[in-house]
């Protein structure tokens, strides 16, 4: 199996002792480094158009959505599930449920917001912050379980 970047990262001398630990929990330890990067790019767009110009938080989110989403896609696909397709056809039913699952947990949190944030005024940050949280979690599984789902078939037994 090819070795990514972060395999090779791994192999240096002072990250040697943890390579046991990363081999065994690769994936979640992957979606976890580009879910925070993703969220604390989310965080940072939604905190700068708030400030800086006169859109609405629901407008807000979809733009920070949309940029976050094509980095998932990317990091997602590439790093975090190995989600290498055979051909343009699968590659786009791949991209279709990916987009799917992100425009469900969109959705739920444009729910949050228009509830708690448009609707109750609250702090816009903390109730940002909980929507966040909820939706990679359910990210995570939406994309375990059904856009990079290895097909794996049982092995007999001998």
């Amino acid at each position: 199996m090819e070795q990514d970047i972060f395999d090779r990262i791994m192999q240096l001398p002072l990250l040697r002792i943890f390579n046991p630990l990363y081999t065994k929990y690769k994936m979640p330890l992957l979606y976890i480094f580009f879910g925070g990067t993703a969220f604390v790019l989310n965080m940072v767009l939604f905190y700068a158009i708030d400030r800086w110009t006169p859109l609405n938080e629901l407008v807000n989110n979809i733009i920070c959505w949309v940029i976050c989403v094509l980095f998932q896609f990317w990091t997602n696909r590439t790093w975090v599930f190995d989600g290498k397709t055979t051909g343009l056809k699968e590659f786009l039913k791949q991209m279709a449920s990916f987009f799917s699952g992100r425009l469900f947990t969109l959705f739920l949190e444009e729910a949050i917001i228009a509830i708690f944030i448009t609707w109750l005024k609250l702090p816009s940050l903390p109730i940002k912050l909980l929507a966040q949280f909820i939706v990679i979690v359910l990210n995570y599984v939406i994309s375990k379980l059904f856009v990079f789902k290895k097909n794996i078939s049982p092995q007999k037994e001998s």
